[in-house]
């Protein structure tokens, strides 16, 4: 489903409707929508003011990602919220934590942990379709079960954490304090031990 198509639906707006305020005939918006028709240059700035988001929205196909990146701002532009505070978190491949806005309205926070959720599914995703015959099926399935049956506890976060600056997967100035700098110092010193 390109763009168009999907704001459409999340607008409910008709074709018609879409017809009428651009000043166009019906059968253009449908031949759009088919790919019979690019849409015309003069339009895309109207469609981008109409809908809150980037001309390059409108004429592609749309993954679930871009989908969710939508609603966020179409809910963005109905909201209007306040940004209440910021969180820091870790992004693929920083060298640094990132301050991201958490608001005032839960509706925009919930799609906004949808869309990272998606993001982590789809790296998790990715990194097992690698190759056909995964040599670490077994390592990939260790995960899943200690995410699923001990998620919270205290000694995985720790040792997932020391793990990842061990590797310098995780920049060596992200920690959550004395208790964890002490834990890991231990662990390193296991992990060097049997490093061959």
């Amino acid at each position: 489903m390109i763009g168009l198509e999907y704001l459409l639906g999340l607008y409910t707006m008709q074709q018609l409707e879409l017809a009428d305020r651009l000043g166009i005939k019906k059968q253009n918006i449908n031949l759009w929508l088919k790919g019979k028709q690019k849409i015309p240059k003069k339009y895309l700035p109207t469609l981008e003011q109409l809908f809150h988001v980037d001309r390059s929205y409108l004429s592609k196909e749309l993954n679930e990602l871009e989908k969710l990146e939508l609603q966020k701002e179409k809910l963005k532009a109905e909201l209007q919220p306040i940004i209440k505070r910021h969180e820091d978190v870790l992004r693929p491949g920083a060298e640094k934590l990132d301050a991201v806005p958490i608001y005032d309205r839960e509706e925009i926070n919930r799609i906004d942990r949808t869309i990272e959720k998606t993001k982590l599914v789809q790296r998790f995703k990715k990194s097992l379709e690698q190759v056909d015959d995964h040599p670490y099926m077994d390592t990939y399935r260790i995960i899943l079960e200690l995410l699923e049956q001990a998620e919270s506890e205290i000694i995985l976060q720790k040792t997932i954490q020391g793990l990842a600056h061990y590797l310098n997967v995780l920049p060596g100035d992200i920690s959550t304090g004395p208790e964890q700098e002490e834990f890991e110092a231990a662990l390193f010193e296991v992990l060097d031990d049997y490093n061959y």
